[in-house]
């Protein structure tokens, strides 16, 4: 997906993200619900926050690719985080994991703390907008209900 970027200058050069991402005419909105680190079974049992920030982001994506997308079309990340100094002093770790998962590409974000998550041992909980080319999804009939 391309989008264009929107960086008005007033506001300065972003750095890790973008002000505002424009999809394209054709694209249909995916919204990606909250993804923690937890497990297939429900709970999260990881307690490393850049092991958590990856699973839960890593998640966010699965949902897109099976929608047919890719990171690239991730167009926004809203990060929550239960500990904002956790967060800002694990920036290196944090920046590696992400760009392992999304490479280069900054969409717009928000970085929010909590004072909790539905798992008591999440620390982290990221949820997405993507904007998919309408090629339909493989699988999936439109309407199908989840």
């Amino acid at each position: 997906m391309t989008y264009d970027l929107i960086n008005p200058e007033e506001l300065g050069d972003p750095r890790g993200w973008t002000n505002g991402m424009l999809g394209p005419v054709d694209g249909r909105i995916l919204f990606v619900a909250g993804q923690d680190a937890s497990g297939p079974e429900g709970t999260v049992t990881e307690e490393d926050f850049v092991d958590q920030f990856s699973m839960a982001l890593g998640k966010a994506i699965t949902v897109v690719r099976e929608a047919g997308g890719g990171p690239e079309d991730i167009g926004r990340l809203t990060i929550f985080v239960t500990d904002m100094d956790t967060y800002l002093s694990s920036r290196g770790e944090l920046r590696d994991a992400y760009r392992s998962l999304m490479g280069r590409h900054y969409p717009a974000m928000a970085l929010v703390q909590v004072s909790r998550l539905v798992d008591p041992k999440a620390q982290v909980e990221i949820e997405a907008t993507a904007v998919l080319r309408d090629y339909g999804v493989p699988g999936h009939d439109a309407g199908q209900e989840g």
